[in-house]
């Protein structure tokens, strides 16, 4: 890769960001409190006339209930459909609108506005994922709101804001202790010494684990992460700037595995984990690097971000079972789980009843592979925005560039294990290299968005761009590799009408896209969309309401294969074409505060969604989630009805709180598979959740609060091989102190 091209060209770039402004001059300053230009969205208790969709959970909210799981607070969010998988939130599955929600990969996630996955345009299946505890407020935008952030548009965007350097000396801890051996120590602390502003922070999560494994071992997790923030200021009457440095770093090792359970042995213990998941184990590490300047002149405001992530992971875990002369079984793990009395032997193997090697029976061993991967991504953007008059009307002009450069180099192996007297072991052998390759992407994108306000009309008209050079290279094949290049405009229009200071309509039309992996050739279209968005605001600084209807038109849907939904080495990173498919529904929240009297506040939020999807063609797929599809056929992992329901009791010094949602059972296939049976759905989920704190005042804070009270144990998937669990009832106990 040329880094050093790739930094002269960021040395050039935040040159001119400085030196344009000096040609542009207006005799008002706008209000500014987001000092750091990392969030996007403004705390609001008046009608947002900004059209789109976009919901800002603020830190207050996210203080409700401590939750360390992205999951767990995007259900009350309107449109946001998520797929659990390990109980703790590790690996997100998230999705906008209906679109997929494996891994995450359709959706733009972004850390203080500057992608954060590992490698957004090669590999976007987001194996990392920033956690939640450190963050002071998460950003949603879905429909003509995310035109601004790709290069996955189809469904939207997510932000996630880290903590901002301290105008004054401050800091913090956050200590708390829970069930399954939880336990959080947080704390942070800032200050301004001679216009240098900094900000340390440092968290370690870890729990045991909720699952008890067949033979013993660990079930668990831990997390440490560390961020550092300074800046410098430099201001005087007309002109602002910051100059900013940031680093990170974060590390995980968690035994997780993809392997789950029987039907019938979900329905007598929940939590069990088999025998041949012991070995299983994911060690990662992330590293963050980014310079940011900030020009504040006037009504003209330039952010410019250099920016450098690299991230290393390798889990272990169980992928089938080979035979004495180490072959693959021809039943796959999903086929033995789904279907025990028929692969009776494979099935005790796996659970550790029967050894490996037992007189009178085939040999039988456990295929452990390693997905060893290391991605970088790194580039240089610049944001803008210009508010003016022009012909007697007010606009705010917005616009980016953006150069990205994205890699993944993927070396996996096997090894092979034996299960021995219900403990599986490492046969020694040497091991053995499976998927060797690199895919790297050079991106150029740019957008421009002009809000117009006509009286009681702001209309916004703006195009994103994206120019995508890729590359992939098997490295065990010289003669196999693809280069190939990909351009693309997609154009948005969005509007708001204000009826009055308390109401108005939103609507809004743009193009959507996600691109197509490296590897892939032009069999594999594009996918594209054309999403329309329709609704209402109401906001009397009391009561807060929304409701918003969408239809996203999709000329091609485009699915890929990974071991979380597939889990076949033989299909890995595989992309199917799903033809024409419809997906429409109805988002709506309702947000109030009673007073009961003067010391006690009830405040109390409804959320509901109504999602539907469907496949506008017959055919037949490869794709383990589709299968033999026929029109009208559902999405699959796609719920049709989600509500949350949130209610509180507040005084000055405490609180309690109530969180109750609901998601309808999901599709596991989208039609049948070759022997046209229809898969099962997960299990309708309801999930209540408490917590209560008390404010010490200057001793502090101490809160409670209970994840999952009715301990409800349901199936949230079956992908890829046998059904898992939501977590179990968790009580935590914590405390906080700040200065």
């Amino acid at each position: 890769m040329t880094n050093n091209f790739l930094l002269r060209k960021s040395a050039l770039a935040i040159a001119l960001s400085i030196a344009m402004p000096s040609a542009m001059a207006s005799d008002e300053k706008p209000d500014n409190d987001d000092i750091e230009h990392i969030q996007i969205l403004s705390h609001y208790d008046k009608l947002r006339t900004e059209a789109g969709s976009a919901t800002l959970i603020s830190e207050e909210l996210l203080e409700k209930y401590e939750y360390d799981d992205i999951h767990r607070i995007l259900e009350s969010v309107p449109g946001v459909n998520i797929r659990e998988e390990d109980g703790y939130g590790l690996r997100p599955n998230i999705g906008f609108r209906g679109v997929t929600a494996e891994r995450s990969k359709k959706i733009t996630i972004m850390e203080d506005g500057v992608l954060i996955g590992p490698s957004p345009y090669s590999a976007p299946a987001a194996y990392y994922f920033p956690v939640l505890t450190r963050m002071t407020a998460v950003e949603v935008f879905k429909g003509p709101a995310a035109i601004k952030y790709g290069p996955q548009t189809v469904a939207g965007a997510l932000n996630l804001v880290t903590r901002q350097i301290p105008e004054f000396t401050e800091g913090g801890i956050d200590l708390a202790v829970g069930g399954d051996g939880y336990q959080k120590v947080y704390g942070h602390f800032g200050s301004v010494v001679n216009n240098v502003g900094f900000l340390l922070e440092g968290l370690r999560l870890k729990a045991d684990g909720f699952k008890e494994i067949d033979g013993g071992g660990d079930s668990g997790f831990v997390k440490n992460d560390i961020l550092a923030k300074f800046n410098y200021r430099i201001s005087d009457d007309d002109m602002e700037q910051t100059f900013g440095l940031k680093l990170s770093y974060a590390d995980e090792v968690s035994d997780e595995t993809y392997l789950g359970l029987t039907d019938a042995d979900f329905a007598k213990t929940p939590y069990r984990r088999y025998a041949a998941s012991q070995p299983a184990l994911m060690d990662t590490k992330h590293t963050q690097i980014m310079f940011s300047h900030i020009l504040d002149y006037n009504n003209f405001i330039v952010t410019s971000r250099l920016y450098r992530n690299d991230y290393e992971r390798a889990w272990l875990k169980l992928g089938g079972l080979l035979d004495k002369r180490l072959n693959p079984l021809s039943a796959s793990l999903s086929k033995i789980l789904e279907n025990p009395d028929k692969f009776e032997l494979e099935y005790a193997v796996i659970s550790g009843a029967q050894d490996s090697v037992t007189d009178g029976q085939p040999e039988i061993y456990l295929n452990m592979g390693t997905n060893d991967r290391a991605y970088y991504s790194q580039g240089l953007q610049i944001d803008s925005t210009y508010e003016f008059k022009l012909f007697g009307l007010d606009h705010k002009l917005s616009s980016g560039i953006r150069y990205h450069q994205d890699e993944i180099e993927r070396k996996h192996f096997e090894e092979i294990y034996g299960m021995r007297n219900g403990q599986a072991f490492n046969l020694g052998q040497d091991i053995r290299p499976t998927t060797r390759n690199i895919e790297s992407t050079d991106a150029l994108s740019v957008y421009i968005e002009d809000q117009i306000t006509i009286d009681a009309l702001t209309l916004g008209i703006g195009v994103r761009g994206e120019h995508m050079k890729m590359y992939h290279q098997d490295n065990t094949d010289p003669t196999n590799w693809l280069d190939k290049t990909t351009r693309v405009w997609l154009p948005g229009l969005s509007g708001f009408y204000k009826f009055n200071s308390e109401s108005g309509l939103l609507f809004g039309v743009y193009e959507g896209f996600v691109p197509s992996a490296p590897s892939q050739t032009t069999n594999i279209k594009l996918e594209k969309s054309v999403n329309y968005e329709l609704g209402g605001r109401f906001n009397d600084g009391h009561t807060e309401l929304e409701v918003v209807g969408f239809f996203n038109d999709y000329s091609n849907l485009k699915e890929s294969c990974g071991f979380s939904n597939c889990g076949n080495i033989v299909d890995l990173d595989t992309e199917y074409n799903g033809g024409e498919v419809d997906v429409y529904g109805i988002e709506s929240q309702f947000a109030q505060r009673y007073p009961l009297n003067l010391q006690i506040d009830i405040p109390y939020s409804f959320v509901y969604t109504y999602t539907h999807g469907e496949f506008k063609n017959s055919f037949d797929s490869d794709f383990v989630q589709w299968g033999n599809v026929t029109v009208g056929d559902p999405l699959p992992y796609v719920p049709k009805h989600q509500f949350a329901f949130n209610v509180g009791l507040e005084s000055q010094n405490w609180k309690v709180n109530m969180s109750i949602s609901n998601i309808s059972a999901l599709e596991e296939m989208a039609g049948v598979d070759e022997e046209g049976n229809r898969k099962s759905k997960t299990d309708k989920k309801s999930i209540v959740d408490v917590s209560a704190s008390y404010d010490l005042d200057e001793y502090g804070l101490i809160y409670l609060k209970i994840d999952n009270l009715l301990d409800e144990a349901k199936i949230v998937s079956r992908r890829p091989y046998g059904a898992r669990p939501s977590k179990p009832r968790q009580f935590t106990l914590g405390y906080k102190y700040q200065f």
